[in-house]
């Protein structure tokens, strides 16, 4: 089957001392990649001059695009409108991919046509050292809905899309500043099968303080709550799906509502525990009931086994 045109998107904000290794791992790919967009999301520390560098060394071009902080969604957005290929990619410019990454999920992509959308294993490291990835962490495939609701559990840095995912399912949500990819793929899941590529291709290291899991850890859930709120109100869920998403909307707002209690927040603690209320209603029945809380939070086969790349 003739290779389709891959573009990789790296969207970033002033780490320009992690940027070298992810668009390194990016070149060193055995199955180059047609498209390398790099979105500057405002950068001060001189990132423009080291992609510049970059593709100069490796003789090659380096698409690079340049925005005013807009925040994460906003630049991978950016580089979605910007991109050519009919595969789009997407590196964290903190992580970074095994050399075989886009050779072996192409041929897994090839192999399953009817599916818009998969990911890969993950290796996770923490201050340099490697860590082991705790039973719930371990990624779904298939219909994974049920999966999605209590985490985001498709990594941002092992995605293959095709470019008609983005046209079927929409754009990353510019109004999160956090959980824009718990979002969209809980969105596509109501719906899609995600195709799991069985091998460890993608490659992050975690616990800084500069990440946005770790800047808005402690009202992370806010976000998915919303999200949640959303899908209630908007999407054309089954039965089941429903009530998965009301079990999960109770809990999380039950989580939070508490702690908001015990550390003083009672009105915004009384505001989550009785969301839920709004949804055991019939479905469209609590509309816009993620806004009442705006003031208050800040086809085919589902696995696919990892191969060997050819060798040239």
């Amino acid at each position: 089957m003739k290779n389709q045109r891959i573009s990789v998107i790296i969207p970033t904000w002033n780490r320009v001392g992690f940027l070298e290794k992810a668009i390194g791992s990016v070149l060193a790919q055995t199955r180059p990649c047609d498209e390398l967009i790099v979105v500057d999301d405002g950068s001060s520390d001189g990132t423009a001059d080291l992609v510049r560098t970059m593709a100069a060394i490796a003789g090659r071009e380096i698409r690079y695009i340049f925005q005013e902080n807009r925040g994460a969604a906003a630049a991978r957005n950016r580089g979605i409108a910007a991109a050519s290929g009919e595969l789009l990619c997407f590196l964290d410019s903190d992580d970074w991919w095994d050399p075989a990454k886009l050779e072996v999920q192409e041929q897994c992509m090839q192999e399953h046509p009817g599916i818009l959308i998969s990911h890969t294993r993950e290796t996770w490291f923490r201050g340099g050292r490697r860590v082991n990835q705790k039973k719930k962490h371990d990624p779904p495939g298939g219909r994974i809905f049920s999966r999605c609701l209590a985490m985001c559990v498709v990594g941002m840095s092992t995605v293959m899309a095709r470019a008609e995912f983005f046209q079927v399912h929409g754009l990353f949500d510019e109004s999160l500043v956090c959980c824009e990819d718990y979002d969209l793929w809980l969105r596509a899941a109501v719906h899609e099968e995600f195709l799991l590529v069985d091998r460890p291709l993608t490659f992050k290291d975690g616990g800084r303080p500069d990440q946005l899991s770790s800047r808005h850890r402690m009202g992370m859930d806010t976000f998915r709550i919303r999200s949640i709120c959303r899908l209630l109100e908007q999407a054309s869920l089954t039965p089941r799906q429903r009530d998965l998403a009301l079990a999960e909307l109770e809990r999380k707002c039950e989580i939070y509502g508490r702690g908001c209690i015990r550390h003083g927040r009672r009105e915004e603690g009384e505001a989550y525990l009785s969301l839920p209320e709004r949804y055991r209603q019939a479905p469209g029945a609590a509309a816009h009931g993620d806004r009442a809380l705006s003031g208050r939070e800040h086809r085919q086969p589902s696995r696919a086994p990892g191969r060997t790349p050819a060798s040239s």
